[in-house]
């Protein structure tokens, strides 16, 4: 009886111990991973390593001299050489360590091997980065980052670059415009398209930049931040008044370059190379950034005069994705689908956006819209979104490049708020005023009296 004691007074501790541990594997993998997952990562991967290597081919034959070494001082075999491994870094969401390859390796021979390790070494997923000719890093991510996205609290951003989601390597995706000028972000109903929405114009909102919108569905996704926005076009018709009036700012700022750098006004557009940044601070125009939601809505048409006003739309379109970056101008285009299908200029005008983010799409020819002429092999990656997780999606660019992205969630509130703070910071552009959307005024409280009067106080 004393022994039994004894055990339930040991096992009940343990117990709650471990019970406590796997709810926070569940609830909070962060501190799971902080408190548990780091030291038996690090132990697991310090006592493997060697072998582990081995069992992945990644060891090379070793030097004579040092095979003549050890045969010299001890009686141990010789064997094979794994990469040199630096000293591993804990973070929040992982383990980092850099390794020099052995001579006759290359990075492509570690990425070959990154299911193995994650396996070996029991964490979610590893990524190989090359740092230097001859030395790779290893990121570690001990768990789902993007089941819950918690951004980093430090992130580098600047002028037109803003942090929108957090990648499956637990790095920050950054929207930036300077390198990326144009991009097409497509999704199905309910896939998180309109969250990435809001993130950018959240972020955009801080920076001293005009914020134009065109949103054919009466403006529901982009009315709420009408006190950030320089102008804002809700049908059809407001776009093809709107899209001219933006050809003309890009032109004037064409031959504001032309004036300052001394090129002969009757130079194309198309033969100037140089920007506005290269402009003097003070004489530099405000870039514009122009949203357009729902892009499909621009392209259907019902008459003969909704077709000709379709197509000078269109053009004009191509011309900003063509001409925009140049004078500051950057195009943000979404839509559930964007194909050959919506008409003449939808693949011209496709083929001038460089980066594509691609949420949940209900069919396989749409992930390949926006993802099969620069990643074919991340096609496959987008149809296996799942719609139980709105938000994430498959980021990639014309480089080739692609990866696994998530937006953290943000109400449409918050958005509003951060804009309505910023409403200062809505730029001059006398172009731009007559299409600048009224800004709905907040109920003012006003204090109601009781309706019950009080008693009134007597000798």
């Amino acid at each position: 009886m004393t022994d039994l004691a004894t055990l339930l007074e040991v096992g009940g501790p343990v117990a709650a111990l471990g019970g406590g541990a796997a709810y926070a594997r569940a609830k909070h993998p962060g501190v799971y991973w902080s408190m548990v997952g780091v030291p038996i990562s690090t132990a697991r991967l310090l006592s493997s390593y060697g072998s582990v290597m081995e069992a992945c081919g990644l060891t090379v034959a070793p030097s004579r001299l040092r095979v003549l070494a050890v045969k010299a001082t001890t009686r141990r075999e010789v064997r094979p050489v794994p990469p040199r491994r630096g000293i591993i870094r804990p973070t929040s969401t992982g383990l980092r360590l850099r390794l020099r390859l052995a001579p006759g390796q290359e990075p492509a021979d570690v990425a070959a091997s990154a299911e193995r390790l994650r396996h070996a070494w029991g964490v979610h997923a590893v990524y190989v980065t090359t740092v230097k000719p001859g030395v790779v890093e290893l990121r570690l991510v001990g768990f789902d980052v993007l089941g819950h996205v918690r951004m980093p609290r430090k992130v580098a951003s600047g002028m037109l670059q803003v942090p929108v989601a957090l990648r499956e390597d637990a790095t920050p995706f950054v929207r930036d415009y300077r390198a990326v000028p144009h991009q097409l972000t497509l999704g199905a109903t309910l896939s998180g398209k309109s969250m990435y929405l809001r993130h950018l114009v959240a972020g955009l909102a801080r920076h001293p930049v005009a914020l134009v919108g065109i949103d054919c569905k009466r403006g529901v996704e982009l009315a709420p931040f009408a006190s950030r926005l320089s102008a804002l076009a809700t049908d059809p018709e407001q776009a093809a008044e709107l899209l001219p009036v933006l050809i003309k700012e890009m032109e004037d700022r064409y031959d504001l370059i032309k004036a300052r750098q001394g090129i002969a006004s009757g130079t194309p557009d198309e033969e100037i190379t140089s920007d506005i940044w290269g402009l003097p601070e003070r004489e530099r125009p405000v870039p514009v950034v122009l949203f357009v939601d729902e892009v499909a809505e621009l392209f259907l048409v019902a008459t003969r005069k909704d077709e000709e006003r379709r197509d000078e739309m269109v053009t004009q379109l191509i011309r900003l994705a063509q001409l925009g970056r140049a004078a500051g101008i950057y195009l943000e285009v979404c839509g559930q689908r964007f194909g050959a299908e919506l008409g003449k200029g939808a693949t011209m005008l496709r083929a001038q956006l460089t980066g594509r983010v691609c949420h949940r799409v209900n069919d396989e020819a749409s992930a390949k819209m926006a993802l099969g002429d620069i990643a074919p092999e991340a096609v496959s990656a987008a149809c296996a979104i799942a719609a139980e997780r709105p938000g994430l999606a498959v980021a990639g660019d014309t480089s080739g490049g692609w990866s696994r992205i998530r937006t953290p969630y943000l109400s449409l509130g918050d958005a509003a708020e951060f804009c309505r703070e910023s409403a200062h910071m809505v730029p001059d552009l006398p172009a731009l005023k007559p299409f600048r959307p009224d800004v709905p005024v907040r109920p003012v409280e006003t204090y109601t009296p009781p309706v019950v009067q009080p008693r009134p106080v007597t000798d």
